[in-house]
């Protein structure tokens, strides 16, 4: 019996040395900190000063929070990083979170591949340490790398298409059909979620707002509402001129704060455009055609924002995991000595 408790004594005190080494020699940081891995307010700085208040050795891991369907996570090579060019990547995780370990020394290259999200600052640079620990054989992700995704094509984009969840949310408060002929009946007026379930975000293909609101019969009286993250995107309502410079020097209106409601007051055209740096050019604006005047009851309801920009969880440490296993294995052995 002595022999036995002997020997599960040294097994048990081997395990918890080789976790506990295991736990010094491997870190875990989450990319961004509280920020995640999103579009920064603050431009690429943000990254740069994040990775430069962390030292990365060889076999550390990155997690990359993001929403799913509006961002990824592509390693490039030096020369595709300053050019923010998505092409021949090294690895490409979709799915959140994102787990990339660190496998060898040197500089290492991260962008969003979504057009315009890379100019705009979503990419970091860090800088790996050796470490004398054997590096892995080869770069891993909590997701397999997908093919390089292909834009769709300008002719017939879909927004449910490009949204994980394809469920409209436009919500008409009567039966008739938002796109009844103009000069018909007066109906009450409706309430359109721009996007439907896509929601106000940059779009892979530059026509998909476009797309949406063709067929659409928009009337005063109406509602629009963008369903965004905040701090992630905006709502500006500009003049023709601004629409096609994309810029927002003088907007009519600007809000920040989701979800945006506006009401059609007027008739004509109407201008849309989102006016955080690099979106507009990437293809997030949106004009319509305002006719006639709707009658009855007014819109009721606010529609849900869209699932697409739900924020990421943050999932635990693994020091802090390795910490735990390390401190009940202790329990264990410390136990087994009485």
């Amino acid at each position: 019996m002595a022999v036995v408790r002997t020997k599960t004594l040294a097994f048990t005190a081997i395990v918890l040395a080789a976790l506990l080494h295991s736990s010094a020699a491997q870190s875990t940081y989450t990319v961004g900190g509280t920020t995640g891995w999103t579009i920064p307010q603050g431009g690429d700085s943000v990254y740069t000063n994040w990775a430069s208040g962390n030292s990365f050795a060889v076999g550390d891991i990155l997690v990359f929070n993001f929403a799913v369907g509006i961002h990824d996570v592509t390693q490039v090579s030096k020369a595709n990083y300053d050019a923010c060019s998505a092409s021949d990547p090294m690895l490409i995780a979709t799915m959140s979170p994102a787990r990339v370990t660190l496998n060898s020394s040197g500089e290492h290259y991260f962008i969003c591949g979504f057009p315009g999200h890379c100019s705009a600052g979503q990419k970091v640079t860090v800088n790996v340490l050796a470490s004398n620990s054997a590096p892995s054989p080869a770069p891993m992700a909590s997701s397999s790398p997908a093919p390089r995704r292909a834009l769709t094509p300008a002719s017939a984009p879909s927004p449910a298409s490009t949204a994980s969840a394809p469920t409209p949310s436009t919500s008409p408060v009567s039966g008739d059909s938002p796109s009844s002929a103009p000069g018909s009946s007066a109906r009450p007026p409706m309430t359109y979620t721009v996007a439907d379930s896509f929601g106000w975000n940059i779009p892979r293909n530059a026509t998909l707002f476009q797309s949406w609101a063709a067929g659409k019969d928009f009337m005063v009286g109406d509602v629009l509402v963008f369903n965004y993250s905040a701090g992630a995107h905006n709502v500006a309502e500009v003049t023709s001129d601004a629409y096609a410079a994309c810029t927002t020097t003088s907007p009519i209106s600007l809000d920040s704060m989701p979800p945006t409601r506006i009401t059609l007051t007027t008739p004509g055209e109407h201008f849309y455009l989102c006016a955080i740096p690099g979106h507009c050019t990437a293809g997030q604006q949106l004009s319509i055609n305002v006719t006639g005047e709707a009658g009855g009851a007014s819109p009721s309801g606010s529609p849900s924002p869209g699932s697409g920009d739900m924020a990421p969880p943050s999932p635990n440490s693994a020091a802090s995991v390795a910490g735990v296993s390390a401190a009940a294995l202790l329990s264990v052995f410390v136990a087994l000595l009485f």
